[in-house]
């Protein structure tokens, strides 16, 4: 299955545009407690399986980690569980943390 990428400033510029994003962060805990993006959810990826139903459907469904990686791996769980309109936020928080 191909994957569904948006760019960190992508995802940036429409916050700033006041647009409510449905933004999930599969980061562990302590990777949160230094910072995320204001409004995300956070789910630990190791936690998807017993909580995906938290995630509400909306038109976009934004995954991020540190990098890209375990959002990607999020975003193919989420897509067997038939949830769609999932984006991965390609470069995650280290690309975030530099805009």
């Amino acid at each position: 299955m191909s994957q569904q990428i948006i760019l960190p400033k992508e995802v940036k510029d429409k916050l700033d545009q006041g647009l409510e994003l449905n933004i999930i962060d599969v980061r562990e805990n302590e990777e949160v407690a230094q910072g995320m993006i204001s409004g995300a959810k956070h789910i630990p990826l190791g936690e998807l399986p017993v909580r995906h139903q938290e995630i509400e459907q909306t038109d976009d469904i934004i995954l991020v980690c540190r990098s890209g990686n375990r959002s990607g791996k999020a975003l193919e769980y989420l897509q067997m569980l038939g949830l769609k309109n999932l984006k991965n936020m390609e470069g995650g928080m280290l690309k975030w943390d530099k805009l």
